[in-house]
């Protein structure tokens, strides 16, 4: 049975993990309205991107650029975007159960090559026999636009030379603060086929001519629809740790709750028991009297 002293030094050692799952709460609470307002200004564009590029390809499909080709996917490049820290609940291992099932279905038709950007990616498949041929771990919220751009043409130069036939993104995309959606979209090739009935509405009217435009649109494109990812991650990533610690914080104030019930009854049941102790003796010296 524990004694008072090992439940009061429990309750304490309780009550300090409170106030670091509080403060950490505090933290994610703060850079997860600075991610939301950031992704609620550049969604309308982000998202309306690929069915506009979708357009200005079937437009411009008599144009010969490298990034239009459209090839069997016998060669894939998957990127996969995590995040550095643990304490999110299940947001990375959801994540990574979701793409390692992609994989999978897709190394049965195609060699899979990867880039993964977390240290959580990074450690859960640098055991693999997958090929990686980038790896951005302990700066996913602070990638810079040079390396964004350095990462969107080196992958423009893999499709454009052949060594890749696809390139997908697998990433959470923050849906609401009870849990993300796990999306895994395919940047390149472009979807350029409309149905019967939309081929007379896919036809715009634009100027310039489609070769300036394609030339122009595509790599922001590419760019664009990567830091897409990874602001969406970051956005769901606070979230999920905002949410993971509110639960944690609540937890310890649970268990303090209880620990403190039964250092109260022990506390209670000690005293009565010196009580007893003291009237026992009482009444000895009174008969003896």
């Amino acid at each position: 049975m524990a004694t008072l002293i090992d439940l009061r030094r429990r309750i304490r050692s309780v009550q300090n993990s409170q106030q670091i799952t509080q403060a950490m709460k505090t933290v994610s609470t703060a850079k997860f309205r600075k991610a939301h307002r950031a992704i609620l200004e550049a969604r309308p564009f982000w998202h309306l991107q690929p069915e506009t590029m979708n357009r200005l390809a079937f437009w411009a499909a008599a144009v010969p650029h490298p990034l239009l080709a459209r090839r069997d996917e016998r060669k894939i490049q998957v990127m996969i975007v995590t995040s550095d820290k643990g304490l999110a609940g299940a947001y990375n291992s959801n994540l990574l159960a979701a793409a390692c099932s992609f994989i999978e279905d897709k190394q049965k038709s195609a060699e899979v090559r990867l880039i993964l950007v977390g240290k959580k990616a990074v450690n859960h498949l640098r055991k693999t026999a997958l090929p990686v041929d980038r790896a951005f771990a302990d700066k996913t919220d602070r990638l810079t636009r040079e390396e964004i751009g350095e990462l969107a043409e080196f992958l423009m130069r893999q499709y454009a030379l052949q060594r890749i036939d696809a390139f997908y993104i697998a990433h959470n995309e923050f849906k609401s603060i009870l849990g993300p959606r796990i999306l895994t979209q395919r940047v390149l090739p472009l979807d350029f086929d409309p149905g019967p009935e939309e081929s007379a509405t896919w036809i715009p009217d634009w100027e310039p001519e489609a070769a300036r435009l394609v030339r122009f649109l595509l790599p922001l494109y590419v760019e664009s629809q990567i830091r897409h990812a990874l602001h969406e991650s970051q956005a769901a990533e606070q979230a999920a740790r905002m949410m993971a610690m509110d639960n944690a914080t609540r937890n310890a104030g649970e268990l303090i709750d209880s620990l403190v019930l039964q250092l109260n009854k022990i506390r209670q049941a000690g005293i009565t028991r010196e009580l007893v102790e003291i009237m026992t003796a009482v009444e000895a010296l009174r008969q003896q009297a």
